[in-house]
């Protein structure tokens, strides 16, 4: 399925974001020389010179060729950020780490005292093979990753396509990360407002998209970084498959709070679909809205729902799942697993769901939809099938069908939810669609 691949935009756009009269274009090729001045006709030669030379507002574009990657150690402005990008129609492989790269990683954003690295846009790169991670950020803000495949990071080891650590306000937008050894991508270390749109995730061995508030962690310069929560996520229109075949959810939320995950496609993942818990995090992931995706369990995966407790009162805590489709055929897992009916835990309704839910957090299956229902869940919910729902499960087509049960069954999320993966506006008739697709 090749739905929501991510298309390289022209870097020639850059030239209108938020530069300044006198921002300047600047260019990298394998011929160039770092002894040039950067010019069209008198290229830079590497990626290290150049994220080094240039100025807030500046764009560098990079030509068709092979590169060891960077490390920026420098930052831009609000109103004029630095763009490192593609040239137009080239083709950018970067494979090797820079020379000042201090994580073995082959794009890093970090200048290693402590402080921030803010305002850079990274936009079009191949970025494979990595000893390490393939994009690295740790202590950053307003950092913007878009339309780079990210692949096979840490081939011997343990690598993330794209990672970050006390990054706050980064947006991750319209990448492909795959075959990475450990998660597609990482939010860590208690950074608040991430943005995570528009991306392929798939065939990552843990999660596909993994948020952790790392309350055991602590900053390189000594002191504690807020609280141990990720707060004020969106994560959105994302396309999430073949992950955690070493376990981990397609969708994992340790310690996140206050955030929205809505019209996702997330399919064919091997452990659970979506983990709202806290492990290293300093509580349960609380109030956070699960609206309209679309979850279809592999045959080996876990629940599509998974709220677990810690086992004392830091366990999650009013989180809101509604208008999903939450398909398992695995008959020992089910719809949602909750490791609490008390008020105030979880509310869930207008889904579409299997026969079977968990009220020990998941140690055996515990209702029927009826039962469940009885506890004061799910009251306009209902069950359904595959080939019943969608256009062509078989071929991973997750669309509704003509007739589908999930159309006009949900209820109206706005103005969290206004249209669907694609951008079709919801409502298209009387009522929501339940899933991540409306159909026109």
């Amino acid at each position: 399925m090749n739905l929501l691949r991510p298309s390289i935009a022209a870097a020639a756009a850059m030239l209108c974001l938020g530069g300044t009269a006198s921002a300047a274009t600047y260019y990298v090729a394998t011929t160039g020389s770092d002894s040039n001045n950067g010019s069209s006709t008198a290229p830079w030669q590497t990626l290290q010179h150049a994220v080094e030379t240039i100025a807030p507002g500046d764009v560098i574009l990079v030509r068709s060729g092979t590169y060891a990657g960077c490390r920026i150690r420098n930052s831009g402005t609000t109103a004029a950020p630095k763009t490192l990008a593609r040239d137009v129609g080239a083709a950018v492989l970067i494979n090797t780490p820079g020379p000042q790269n201090g994580h073995s990683s082959l794009i890093e954003i970090e200048n290693g005292s402590g402080s921030e690295v803010t305002d850079w846009i990274v936009d079009g790169f191949e970025v494979a093979n990595s000893p390490h991670h393939g994009i690295d950020l740790r202590i950053t803000n307003r950092i913007t990753i878009r339309n780079c495949y990210v692949h096979h990071s840490a081939p011997s080891a343990t690598g993330t396509g794209i990672f970050l650590a006390f990054s706050a306000h980064p947006t991750l937008e319209n990448n492909e990360t795959a075959f990475n050894t450990e998660h597609g991508i990482y939010q860590s270390n208690s950074a608040d407002f991430p943005t995570i749109r528009g991306n392929r995730s798939h065939h990552n061995q843990s999660a596909g998209i993994h948020m952790n508030g790392d309350l055991s962690s602590r900053c390189p310069c000594g002191t504690t970084v807020r609280d141990g929560i990720i707060s004020f996520a969106v994560v959105e229109n994302n396309v999430i498959y073949e992950n955690g075949a070493a376990g981990g959810s397609a969708i994992n939320a340790d310690g996140v709070d206050d955030s929205v995950f809505r019209n996702n496609l997330v399919y064919q993942n091997h452990a659970s679909g979506i983990s709202l818990f806290g492990t290293d995090g300093a509580h349960g992931s609380s109030r956070n809205k699960v609206y309209n995706n679309t979850f279809v369990m592999a045959s080996n995966g876990r629940w599509v729902v998974n709220i677990p407790g810690k086992g004392n009162k830091n366990n999650p805590v009013g989180n809101v799942v509604k208008n999903n489709i939450l398909y398992t055929e695995r008959v020992d897992k089910g719809a949602i697993a909750v490791y609490s009916t008390a008020a105030g835990v979880l509310t869930s309704d207008y889904n579409v769901v299997v026969d079977r839910f968990s009220t020990n957090g998941g140690t055996s299956v515990t209702s029927t939809l009826a039962q469940w229902q009885g506890l004061g869940f799910d009251a306009h919910s209902l069950i359904s099938t595959a080939s019943a729902l969608f256009v062509d499960p078989a071929t991973a087509m997750y669309q509704l069908r003509t007739g589908s049960p999930a159309i006009d069954a949900g209820t109206n999320l706005s103005p969290d939810v206004v249209a669907d993966i694609v951008g079709v506006t919801r409502p298209q008739r009387t009522a929501y669609d339940i899933g991540c697709y409306e159909m026109p």
